[in-house]
Formats: structure tokens, sequence, C-alpha cells
């Protein structure tokens, strides 16, 4: 029986890695996003083994409904809870709330909405749910604290998810990445190619290939194992020191 995946932010980055790596090893992709010229290309690239659902996370009435996906595309085997955005990394003082309402409701409020919608099929199929979280959920940053207050939603809300879960044969992972290149910092800079390239300049960042080879190995594992968190950095990626301010 051929597997299904439905990976959210398909339209670039790890998302659109992960959907080119599941259809090229047999499996159905459902891919959703708000791009639709994005999906469409893919499926014109992927052919009938990709499936565009163009949509906002932040739709959480659109999310509920795909519990009701039939037909050749009626089944779930895994949901890739993909799509995010971070708010520029200024401090919360300093930040337009519409957009910083706007990551809440992506990276929390959808992803919640449509993983609920989603459980039925995936108990039936003893599917997994994969959810990508960031370093950003465990080491605090200046400018951090919306978007790696929501990451380490997702870290705790994987792992509560596994205790909601037990006994249904249903794996939960939060897959938690340091540094990859993709467009995440261009989007998150207001479209600003210097400041992203900058910032991977010379310390070889992990791609959205190496963290969708990470998603299919987790997918694959023999049904028994579960990977519950998994932390991966780039080798030139490491953690700072603690920060002191001092009495003038």
């Amino acid at each position: 029986m051929t597997k299904t995946a439905l990976i959210t932010g398909a339209t670039a980055g790890i998302g659109a890695a992960a959907a080119r790596l599941f259809a090229g090893r047999g499996w159905k992709v459902v891919g959703t996003g708000r791009r639709g010229d994005r999906l469409r290309a893919m499926q014109e690239e992927l052919g009938a083994a990709f499936l565009p659902l163009e949509l906002d996370m932040r739709d959480v009435n659109t999310l509920r409904q795909l519990d009701g996906l039939a037909g050749d595309w009626g089944g779930l085997d895994l949901l890739v809870n993909n799509a995010g955005l971070a708010p520029p990394a200024d401090p919360l003082h300093e930040q337009d709330w519409d957009r910083l309402d706007q990551v809440i409701e992506t990276n929390i409020t959808g992803l919640v909405a449509l993983t609920q919608a989603l459980l039925r099929k995936l108990i039936e199929r003893q599917g997994g749910i994969i959810n990508l979280s960031s370093v950003a959920a465990t080491y605090p940053y200046r400018g951090g604290a919306v978007y790696g207050g929501t990451k380490a939603f997702v870290r705790q809300f994987s792992l509560d998810l596994r205790c909601d879960l037990a006994g249904t044969g249903v794996r939960v992972s939060s897959i938690e990445p340091g540094m990859a290149e993709t467009e995440f910092t261009l989007v998150r800079t207001g479209g600003d190619q210097a400041a992203s390239e900058a910032l991977y300049s010379g310390m070889d960042p992990m791609t959205p290939e190496d963290l969708a080879e990470t998603i299919w190995w987790i997918a694959t594992l023999p049904s028994h194992l579960n990977i519950n968190t998994l932390e991966l950095m780039p080798t030139r990626q490491s953690f700072a020191g603690f920060s002191v301010t001092r009495k003038g």
C-alpha cells in the first residue's frame, strides 16, 4: 500500500525538499502553502504523486476540513508540521503586534488545529507526526521571545501529544534544527538578501535536503521506535556565552 504524507509549508525550504524526497521514494504527498504558483510548479514537477493545497495556516476553518480528504488521498501515514514564521529579531517592545500575532497563529494555533483535525486518520493508519521546532526552543537570544516561545510550545506539544496517543501506535517527534539556509531569514528580514547571505557566509549551514533526510529517517524507522526530540546543528554553530550588563 502506497503511503501518504501531508507536509505543510511545501512551497520552499525544508517542506519543498521533503516533498520531493518522499515523492521520489514512492510516497504520495499532500503539500500545503500560501503560494499557489509554487505549489502548481511542484505538481508539474512531481506529477500524480503530489496534491497541492493552497491555504494559510491561520485559516483554522479550512485546516479543520482537511479531515475530509477522501479517495486516493483519504488515508494518512505521516503529518509533517513544517510551516512556520518568525518576526524580525528585535526586542519585544519594538515589534509590530500584527506581525507577532501572525507568527503565533501560524506556529501554534494553525499547527494545533491541523493536528487535531487529522488525528483520526493518523490513528487509523498508526502513522506518525513530525513537528519542526527549533534550537530556539531551548537556547534564548535577543529578539527571540515570541519565535522561541512558539517553538518551545511546539516541542512541549509534541511530548504531551505522545501521552495522549499512547497505545494508538501513532509516533510523535520534535525536530529542533539550528542554522539551515532556507528562505527563512529572507522572509524574516523583509527580503534583505544581503543580510541573509551574511548570516550564512562561510559557516557551512545545514541545507533543506539535510533536514528532509532527517524527516525521512524518523518516518521510516521501525514502528516500535519513537524519536521524542532531535536537536541538530551545523558543525560550525555552537553556544554563546551569557550576556552581562554593567553599571555605568
